[in-house]
């Protein structure tokens, strides 16, 4: 039977002598391919996972100083999963403690910021769970591949994002950031998929091709990023997802392990239970 645990998926942590061309997008490091399996880990710890972050959310309700959040930010080429991982695995939180932002290309308001003054506003709350679907990292992968900013310019946020987010991490916001690496020939079934099938085509966007068509200078943007920013604080996980159940698991695995180390417990009730229940009979 194949098996799978929470240091299996941390294995997966991007280090100082990673190279994106030796990671297969068809493999599944740690797992002998079984969907039944799959089927049983997958599933495995999700009612822990409910009951963490139910109490993650309780602390904010109660004003629990001190408490923290979760961002994670989902990056990959275009079919690589990013809305599956939302509807498979963060379905399984309570959406009242979620909060979803995406991030395309910057409005004319947003230019005349800095490029981390739009994502500053989206972030997660204390008690929450962000999600980026797309993030800060769009300014230094496809500005980087169009040229949309001076080169000194993308070199300079390699070392904004690592402070920013030392300095999300210091203030208690615990950071997973996971790159859905998929093949080309992956994405190019995706894609013909979303053309023929009349229910895909709300999906399909003909710029998707369009930069398909620079896919090497991508895989060297992804390189450069993830080996830049991957830190002890705030890792890289890349994650093969040619196999799009596979990469859910991983994920779903990342987030159970930030939310236990967070080591969470109940909030202190702030009334007398004994009391309340006295004026509760006599009411």
């Amino acid at each position: 039977m194949a098996k799978f645990s929470v240091q299996d998926a941390l294995d997966l942590a991007v280090g100082p002598h990673f190279s994106l061309s030796n990671v297969d997008p068809d493999s599944t490091p740690h797992f002998d391919w079984d969907e039944d399996d799959w089927e049983e880990y997958f599933h495995k710890y999700d009612e822990e996972l409910g009951d963490l972050q139910e109490k993650l959310y309780a602390n904010y309700r109660a004003k629990v100083p001190g408490t923290g959040s979760i961002l994670l930010v989902l990056q990959g080429m275009d079919t690589s999963g990013k809305g599956g991982i939302i509807r498979h695995v963060v379905s399984v939180l309570d959406p009242q403690g979620v909060t979803l932002a995406s991030f395309g290309k910057p409005t004319e308001e947003e230019l005349k910021h800095d490029f981390l003054w739009r994502v500053e506003k989206k972030l997660p709350e204390p008690g929450f769970i962000g999600v980026f679907d797309r993030s800060h990292y769009e300014d230094v992968l496809v500005q980087r591949v169009n040229e949309m900013a001076q080169a000194e310019e993308i070199e300079r946020r390699y070392g904004a994002i690592a402070q920013w987010e030392a300095d999300l991490v210091q203030k208690g916001t615990r950071i997973i950031k996971v790159m859905l690496h998929i093949s080309r020939d992956f994405q190019e079934e995706n894609l013909l998929e979303r053309i023929e099938r009349e229910d895909k085509h709300w999906k399909y966007n003909p710029d998707d091709v369009t930069e398909r068509a620079k896919w090497d200078s991508y895989m060297e943007a992804y390189q450069i990023a993830l080996t830049r920013t991957s830190t002890a604080t705030a890792p890289w996980y890349c994650i093969p997802s040619d196999n799009k159940p596979y990469a859910r698991m991983v994920v779903k695995y990342l987030l159970l392990n930030e939310l236990r180390a967070m080591d969470l417990t109940w909030p202190e009730a702030a009334f007398d239970p004994e009391e309340e229940k006295r004026r509760l009979e006599e009411s």
